[in-house]
């Protein structure tokens, strides 16, 4: 596909940002490509594929980097560990470092309604960055990419300063106040399969306290539980 300037130099301005050239642009060109502007520009793949990917890219080297950093953990703490930091919100922090936003192309209604600040859409698109880059450059490059973004998360996740168990600290809230009838359902799933992001919904009693979506049922109870200390605290 023969690229448009503007798009060249947008491509460009963000492999200066990140400090990687990629030999294959049509890579990054499909991780800055939401769904979207490929609705609108049949011509373009979206970055959904490269997503799925990049996830597991990432697991691979956070995995591996707690695994030697933090050699008395047993497995399940590394498992705890490791979802707070490959976490949805952990995710879209490292995409405002580089301002990830900017660079994507949305679509007109995307565009309008806030898309290009969307924690769901930039934490996928990093997904897509990360895997874009491993499939030019191979693991390593994509090792160096990661720490270099979210080294200081990864760093405050070990230390006890990011805190993202939302739903132990609901539960000890709610029982505090006498409340024991905590319950979560999911409400809603949508997308292709390997794309999936769910909705679930927390409450007690008939009482809903907060709504979630997330990339995993785990995820979205999680940001539901967020949202529901936001209004019993």
């Amino acid at each position: 596909m023969k690229l448009k300037k503007d798009i060249l130099k947008n491509i460009d301005e963000f492999e200066n940002v990140i400090g990687y050239k990629f030999k294959n642009k049509e890579y990054i060109l499909e991780a800055l490509t939401h769904s979207s502007y490929s609705n609108e520009n049949k011509e373009y793949d979206f970055n959904e594929r490269l997503e799925f990917l990049g996830d597991s890219v990432l697991s691979i080297v956070v995995s591996e980097y707690l695994f030697k950093k933090e050699s008395n953990l047993p497995e399940g703490e590394l498992t705890k560990l490791r979802a707070n930091i490959v976490c949805e919100e952990s995710l879209s922090e490292a995409a405002n470092e580089i301002n990830l936003g900017i660079y994507m192309l949305l679509g007109k209604g995307e565009e309008a309604t806030g898309g290009r600040y969307r924690m769901s859409i930039l934490a996928d698109a990093f997904e897509a960055v990360i895997a874009a880059i491993y499939l030019d450059g191979g693991l390593e490059p994509s090792r160096v990419f990661i720490l270099k973004y979210m080294e200081g998360i990864i760093c405050d996740s070990r230390k006890g300063k990011i805190f993202r168990d939302y739903k132990t600290h609901l539960q000890e809230v709610l029982q505090g106040k006498g409340e024991s009838n905590i319950w979560y359902r999911l409400v809603d799933e949508k997308g292709p399969d390997h794309n999936k992001r769910f909705i679930m919904e927390v409450g007690i009693n008939e009482r809903v306290l907060g709504v979630g979506e997330g990339k995993s049922k785990k995820e979205a109870e999680q940001i539901a539980a967020k949202k529901a200390l936001q209004v019993t605290i």
